[in-house]
């Protein structure tokens, strides 16, 4: 029974690839076909990138969808969705299109699978305008796994701007639905730790001030603390050049929190720790459970677990907004975004709560 496609404005809102992520994984998981148009309308180069493509068509393949006006460029695509199919899946971006941006579209579709399912993602693992491979690992999968929800991911290769050529192996378990999670107390931060890195031709001192200038930043603000960024030479696992640094905090409830930066040509190292530092200490200040970034990717998991989430948070980002939007079109979620009057919250801290709509898993 064919019913008509669900139209959606890729222009809206933060009108980028995130509508794109989180429509497509929902019309995966719920079947119904959608038809989005006016992509990335408003950017530099609209339409369809390589990381945009490769996404569509990786979850094309896993739910042995149809897929129509996928090519660079093409600002209209359609996806009618088939069966969700476990096994190997591969997609590379052919750039340093991030890997973890294939991953936040796919792994919601693994899950309503009927077996585990392989996943060989091919780009860039530590790209800009993404998250970093290692905040994958290192504060995304902690969170997912109160949802329910349990990945494998095996950093084969790091991968940089320009060339890419990273690649890491996700094995997803399947589940029959969701938890609900609820974040409201965020404690005491109790530690602090990073990995500031260089790979390829760069110097190892870059990673020592990187690490340096991004101890000095946080001391100024958290005295009391032992914060232990370690540095790495990245050898034979890393395929290009590049430099770069990720600090997480933790704190007395298991909320986690994270900071991190990239270096660019022309850009000194104290600075890229510098940037890291402030990011996290601003993620830090505003008495939520999770960061900036973690935010947009709780909702799609939010909307299909099974009953109610509420998620403390500093300022809601337009990405958040925006996934919000589309899981409220492609599903039965309800979300109410509240600010928080109590004697811990700045004038910044929301509770962002979802009345799920409790999609169980039809495969297992």
């Amino acid at each position: 029974m064919e019913s008509a496609a669900v139209q959606l404005d890729g222009s809206v809102m933060e009108g980028g690839g995130q509508i794109l992520r989180v429509s497509a994984a929902l019309s995966c998981i719920t079947g119904s076909a959608i038809k989005v148009t006016k992509i990335r309308a408003g950017r530099s180069t609209p339409g369809l990138r390589p990381q945009h493509l490769s996404g569509l068509q990786l979850v094309s393949d896993l739910c042995s969808g149809s897929l129509q006006g996928a090519t660079i460029g093409s600002t209209d695509i359609s996806l009618t969705p088939g069966k969700i199919q476990s096994g190997n899946h591969t997609a590379d971006t052919q750039t340093a299109g991030s890997v973890c941006l294939l991953l936040q579209v796919a792994l919601p579709c693994a899950l309503y699978a009927d077996a585990s399912s392989q996943l060989c993602l091919k780009g860039g693992t530590n790209a800009e305008m993404a998250p970093q491979i290692d905040y994958t690992l290192k504060v995304f999968k902690p969170i997912m796994e109160k949802f329910g929800v349990h990945f494998d991911c095996d950093v084969k290769m790091r991968g940089y701007y320009p060339k890419g050529g990273g690649e890491v192996l996700v094995t997803v378990n399947p589940v029959k639905e969701l938890q609900p999670v609820v974040m409201t107390e965020r404690g005491n931060i109790t530690k602090i730790y990073g990995r500031a890195f260089v790979a390829g031709v760069l110097p190892y001192k870059l990673a020592k001030d990187m690490s340096t200038a991004a101890v000095r930043t946080i001391r100024k603000e958290i005295k009391e603390l032992y914060i232990n960024i370690q540095s790495h030479q990245e050898k034979d696992q890393a395929c290009g050049n590049g430099n770069g640094i990720i600090i997480i905090a933790e704190s007395s409830t298991g909320c986690l929190f994270a900071g991190s930066a990239l270096g660019k040509k022309g850009v000194y190292a104290d600075k890229v720790g510098i940037e890291a530092a402030e990011m996290l200490l601003r993620n830090i200040r505003h008495n939520g459970c999770v960061d900036e970034f973690l935010q947009d990717q709780l909702i799609i998991f939010m909307a299909l677990a099974k009953g109610t989430s509420r998620i403390r948070t500093g300022p809601v980002t337009l990405h958040t907004q925006t996934a919000i939007h589309m899981a409220e079109q492609l599903t039965q979620a309800k979300f109410t975004i509240t600010k928080c009057e109590d004697e811990l919250s700045s004038n910044e801290t929301y509770i962002i709560e979802c009345q799920g709509s409790g999609v169980s898993n039809p495969n297992l």
